[in-house]
Order: C-alpha cells, then sequence, then structure tokens
C-alpha cells in the first residue's frame, strides 16, 4: 500500500473514531477540513433548485474557507486549468476512483 494511501485510511479511521460524540455540523465541519488537505481525485457536484453543476478534480485537492463559506479547486475545462470557488451550501464532494 502506498504511504498516501495509508495516510488516507489513517485519516478517515481516526474521524470515524471521534466523530461518535460530535453533533452533525462538527461531522460535516471536519469532513470538509479532511477534504482541504487530502490531494486526490474528486468530483464536486452543486445543486440547487434547477440547476445543477459538476466538475472533477484529477489528482489534486478541494480547499475550504469555511468562514467564507466556500469550496475552491482547480481543474480542467475545454483543456484548460480553471479556478472554481462553489458556495458551501448546496455542494456536494465525492472522491473517485
Amino acid at each position: 500500500m502506498r504511504l498516501l494511501s495509508f495516510v488516507k485510511v489513517g485519516f478517515v479511521l481516526a474521524i470515524a473514531l471521534n466523530l461518535n460524540g460530535c453533533s452533525e455540523d462538527q461531522q460535516n465541519k471536519i469532513s470538509r477540513l479532511g477534504v482541504s488537505w487530502l490531494e486526490g481525485n474528486y468530483r464536486v457536484t452543486f445543486a440547487t433548485g434547477n440547476h445543477l453543476k459538476s466538475w472533477e478534480i484529477q489528482s489534486g485537492k478541494v480547499t475550504t474557507e469555511p468562514g467564507k463559506g466556500y469550496y475552491y479547486f482547480w481543474t480542467e475545462v475545454e483543456g484548460k486549468k480553471r479556478y472554481v470557488q462553489v458556495p458551501i451550501e448546496h455542494t456536494y464532494i465525492e472522491e473517485i476512483p
């Protein structure tokens, strides 16, 4: 197992063990913090009302600015590298293989 994968697994286990006594809001804040520094492949989806937009990040990271209320990341759009910033509310992040 690669070192980075081992670190990710260890981080996820540590969070899982500590989440037992946390409120849902605290769990959400912790999960956002984890996404902030883990590098990997992600799908970020912003969905509100009839509006749905999705981006894929390959070998990158999604960073959060909870105090300001948004996620930001770099992704490739139409062959060009683009900076994207989306509100935390109504945004879903999933790790993809």
